[in-house]
């Protein structure tokens, strides 16, 4: 239940992003880059590929194979290693092994002759949209007599192009190409059904026609967890941080970056499914809108014209000493009520929506008599209790 604070917020913040990118013709390239960011966001969210560093920089067949399979119903079968080694030049130990060996047997990718697979020579334009045509579920007998050119065909008919210029089947496609192509995979249809491919990564279209990956990531998010050192990073997530999705207060980063930012806590997010981690820290330079304090519960308030709804809490924060934050959300609002669990003295970790507005209408505290003056820096959307 604690958990709809944080994913109304995402909505929020996607749906935001999603409509300034339809809005003014005279602010086209403003709003490419909004809708790219938007793109950026679901393909990471759905697992299919870090969306973090260089985005120019260029994709290799071994590393397109891997999100073929992470874009398919094979997901949830894929290993580090395969105990099969089907190409020459892909060794069973590979960490590509079994994503080559999966995107091979379904007819995604295919070989060269003399038995190599060829893992580090770049994957081109005409290649990666054989893959995701595949994946819609077309095959070979669909582009009979001249597939080369027909698959291509294809490929703008689908408007699987959408925000990739160049039409030459021999360029080699960069993360940002894949990117635009996976999101536009996920908005088309199957062939010969109604139905979007998005459904295989258990999201849906919205009214516009865009992706809205949100129910998916409401319903593999776990969380909130507290932790202190590295050890407890490796610990607390239930996959391997070095090939995961990692968000650190809103931005796409690695896992070198994000144990460098642990210093004294950190609350993590995740999906298991879609191998992704969000991360919040209480760093003062962080631009999400969404960060954490820890600490102690130093006050509870409440509204004058209530005596039993919080409507704010003062925690001394380990790190910035004592901070106030506007309780609204109906279940913090009982978490922290005399009802709940949190009390004046009691050990918290809070993860808030950042906000400049105050309000400073309270008149009674759980822990004095004294009234609030205190100007809110956020409100709360969750908690962790130590």
């Amino acid at each position: 239940m604690k958990r709809r604070g944080l994913m109304t917020s995402l909505a929020w913040s996607l749906a935001a992003a999603s409509a300034i990118s339809c809005t003014v013709p005279m602010q086209v390239r403003a709003n490419n880059l909004t809708n790219f960011d938007v793109r950026k966001k679901v393909i990471g969210l759905s697992g299919i590929m870090g969306v973090s560093g260089d985005l120019t920089r260029k994709v290799t067949r071994a590393q397109f194979a891997r999100m073929l399979v992470k874009a398919s119903a094979y997901r949830s079968v894929l290993t580090d290693t395969s105990n099969v080694s089907v190409f020459s030049d892909v060794a069973q130990g590979n960490e590509y092994a079994s994503a080559i060996r999966l995107a091979a047997e379904n007819g995604w990718m295919t070989g060269y002759l003399g038995g190599n697979f060829r893992p580090d020579q770049y994957v081109t334009l005409n290649e990666a949209a054989k893959g995701v045509e595949y994946l819609l579920g077309y095959a070979a007998t669909d582009f009979s007599g001249d597939e080369y050119n027909k698959r291509m065909a294809k490929y703008a008919f689908l408007d699987l192009n959408d925000n990739i210029s160049y039409k030459d089947p021999a360029t080699i496609m960069t993360v940002t190409d894949c990117i635009n192509l996976f999101y536009n995979l996920m908005k088309c249809k199957k062939k010969d059904t109604t139905t979007a491919y998005a459904t295989v990564l258990g999201a849906t279209l919205s009214s516009d026609g865009e992706v809205n990956a949100l129910s998916m990531a409401d319903n593999t998010l776990r969380g909130p967890k507290l932790v202190r050192t590295s050890t407890d990073l490796a610990t607390q997530v239930p996959f391997g941080l070095d090939t995961a999705n990692i968000f650190l207060n809103g931005e796409g980063t690695d896992r070198a970056a994000l144990e460098s930012a642990l210093t004294s806590y950190m609350v993590l997010y995740y999906s298991t499914e879609t191998k992704t981690l969000w991360a919040y820290t209480a760093s003062s330079d962080s631009t999400s809108d969404k960060r954490v304090a820890s600490g102690t519960i130093k006050n509870i308030y409440y509204s004058s014209t209530s005596t039993v709804t919080p409507s704010k809490v003062t925690v001394d924060d380990v790190d910035n000493g004592e901070e106030t934050f506007t309780v609204s959300n109906s279940d913090m609002q009982f978490a922290f009520s005399i009802y709940g669990s949190l009390h004046v003295g009691d050990q918290v970790t809070v993860i808030y929506e950042a906000s400049s507005t105050s309000s400073d209408d309270d008149s009674s505290s759980s822990s004095s008599s004294s009234s609030s003056s205190s100007t809110s820096i956020g409100s709360i959307i969750d908690y962790v209790e130590d």
